[in-house]
């Protein structure tokens, strides 16, 4: 399978860059497998494709400010870090520019010294390992200092943080929002509750690796960096009741897809557990728990746009973001939404 399959042309007028003043105001394209046919409502309707007895689930991790920006001690040059991964309670695995200067052994300070770090290690793909020094509480300490680290296609500036988290947000340690989970508001999620649909939470810290582009034309060589997820007893139970009860499982997102079929068994059983995922899905896969997808519109040539491919077919996938753009929906993270049916 070539990574051409899955280019497909954009305007850049079409790429969200500000949130709605209103999450659920959003637009959302239906897809229905049975017949094909195609719907264009708004996100507040999707409660209407959803039926008691089924269940939500919902990714709850909640975006670092990760983006420091700093200086190196002996030289004052600006250097910006993004964190990446947390090693333990000091160091973190980081993406530094430009990272020529920031050989083991540097030190860059932030906020005037109230946060210093000092490069440790190189590790792969040019990764740098930093160990963090600080007076207090880091997530305090990282709230003060940092910024949202935002994809590389959205150019305004966010004026209010919490646009870039979802509503139920708990669990910190992501390096990027589960977009799909953006446009749900508290009142929204208060109705599918009343519906008698149950909300399962999952947790998957999302890493940079979901902006990173697929390099290799055969895709099956792509190399998918892991991401951390945690899934209870209580989560796991109500999706394996929603299943034996006949009820859908619908997926909030490409990030709470992975977790799901990362932890099923062949049957579709899912069992609580932690651990570190790199589940890579394309066409051709089978699904084992997830039987419906609330998503985004994702990048060309993405493994996202990979895995939406899989749940339906990649021709008629690529002929839905046809349509998106004549009927020009907003795309990308602050963009419109797609259910799949």
């Amino acid at each position: 399978m070539k990574l051409s399959d899955f280019n497909y042309e954009l305007p850049q007028e079409l790429i969200a860059q500000d949130p709605l003043l209103k999450r659920s105001d959003s637009r959302l394209m239906v897809l229905n497998r049975a017949t094909g046919g195609i719907e264009h409502r708004h996100f507040s309707d999707v409660i209407e494709y959803l039926n008691p007895g089924d269940c939500l689930v919902i990714n709850d991790t909640k975006v670092i400010p990760a983006r420091l920006i700093g200086v190196k001690e002996d030289t004052g040059a600006s250097i910006e870090v993004l964190l990446l991964k947390r090693h333990d309670d000091k160091v973190w695995e980081t993406l530094v520019k430009p990272g020529k200067k920031a050989r083991v052994g540097a030190r860059i300070s932030f906020g005037e010294g109230k946060l210093v770090g000092e490069v440790i290690d190189i590790v792969e793909e040019g990764n740098r390992l930093i160990r963090f020094e600080y007076e207090g509480i880091f997530e305090e300490v990282l709230d003060e200092l940092g910024q949202m680290p935002l994809p590389p296609y959205i150019t305004h500036r966010l004026e209010d943080k919490d646009r870039y988290q979802t509503v139920y947000a708990t669990h910190t340690g992501s390096a990027a929002a589960p977009t799909a989970g953006l446009h749900f508001t508290k009142e929204l999620l208060a109705q599918i509750k009343e519906k008698g649909i149950k909300i399962a939470r999952v947790t998957l810290h999302v890493g940079l690796g979901t902006f990173r582009p697929v390099k290799v034309e055969n895709i099956l060589e792509h190399h998918m960096h892991s991401e951390f997820y945690v899934i209870d007893a209580e989560a796991a139970n109500t999706i394996n009741e929603t299943k034996a009860n006949g009820g859908k499982v619908v997926s909030v997102g490409t990030t709470s897809t992975r977790t799901l079929e990362t932890v099923a068994d062949e049957t579709g059983h899912v069992r609580a557990c932690s651990g570190w995922t790199d589940i890579f899905i394309y066409p051709g896969y089978k699904f084992k728990v997830v039987d419906r997808l609330i998503t985004n519109f994702h990048l060309p040539e993405s493994t996202l746009l990979m895995l939406v491919s899989a749940l339906y077919d990649r021709e008629k996938i690529l002929e839905a973001y046809k349509i998106a753009v004549e009927e020009k929906y907003r795309f990308f993270s602050f963009g419109d939404a797609m259910l799949i049916l």
